[in-house]
């Protein structure tokens, strides 16, 4: 099975906030949305769980019964605990009973919180309340998962327990969909969509993704065109979309980041161009 959205576009008021897009999202794979400020990620996922209606195009998704959605927000009640949060979910899903003592067993000791299993929700660090929130995501294994940044300001180790939990989501069935701000962890999904101002600019694969990029990155101290160039730790680096770089330029590999800020900056000036 798989879900996603078919030529779709979603407008509030003036302001176009997806143009056209299409995203596929099959049954035992993680696909990641990236993108930066006002991409669009967030209405892209608002969209699929149908909380946004599309103007145009269509929406593939199952009924929200089988769906897991965990928002911006961190997806659990602070005044309940763990163990309460996780069986008011499950609950509200239909699991109970000896069904949801295992599930929210095997869960925490997966996401590392079994220990914290009596802590109220209010008295967990960022990470742990993030992955609480996943926790009760999956609780009632959906069909479609969908993740709205779940690892923002979350540690480097409950960073993995999220990637852990993700995974074994997807092995076990799941089509998986998250946003993310980190484009290191991005590159471990088995799909990336790369969205700027609502349009999709590339998509497939990581390898896919740089095999098909196009043009040049040099690196240089100081840019020869600095709309084209963005600073990359103590040095800039400069995107040739026609790959004419000036041979005094020393060329480089373009990495996720690399590749994302130069689609997006050959799209604006493509869109300037034609205004």
């Amino acid at each position: 099975m798989t879900y996603g959205l078919t030529s779709v576009d979603v407008s509030f008021g003036d302001v176009r906030a997806l143009h056209d897009v299409t995203v596929e999202i099959p049954a035992g794979q993680v696909v990641a949305i990236v993108g930066g400020d006002g991409a669009g990620k967030t209405t892209l996922l608002r969209t699929l769980v149908r909380e946004v209606a599309p103007d145009a195009g269509h929406v593939h998704a199952p009924s929200k019964a089988e769906i897991g959605f965990l928002p911006a927000s961190t997806g659990s009640w602070a005044a309940l605990s763990v163990t309460q949060n996780l069986n008011f979910a499950g609950g509200v899903y239909g699991v109970r009973g000896a069904a949801l003592d295992e599930r929210r067993t095997a869960l925490l000791a997966t996401a590392g919180l079994s220990a914290a299993a009596d802590r109220l929700a209010s008295r967990l660090s960022g990470g742990m309340r993030r992955k609480l929130g996943v926790c009760m995501a999956i609780v009632h294994r959906p069909r479609l998962l969908v993740l709205d940044e779940p690892s923002t300001g979350v540690d480097p180790v409950s960073r993995v327990d999220l990637w852990r939990m993700l995974s074994e989501a997807a092995a076990a069935g799941s089509a998986v969909v998250m946003s993310t701000t980190y484009l290191d962890e991005a590159e471990r999904a088995g799909h990336l969509v790369v969205l700027d101002a609502g349009h999709v600019l590339v998509q497939g694969s990581y390898d896919e993704v740089r095999a098909g990029f196009p043009g040049t990155v040099t690196r240089t101290g100081s840019a020869v065109r600095p709309g084209w160039s963005w600073r990359r730790g103590r040095e800039r680096h400069e995107y040739w979309p026609d790959g004419d770089a000036p041979p005094r330029l020393p060329v480089v590999e373009p990495d996720l980041e690399d590749i994302v800020i130069a689609l997006s900056l050959a799209r604006r000036a493509d869109a300037g161009a034609r205004a």
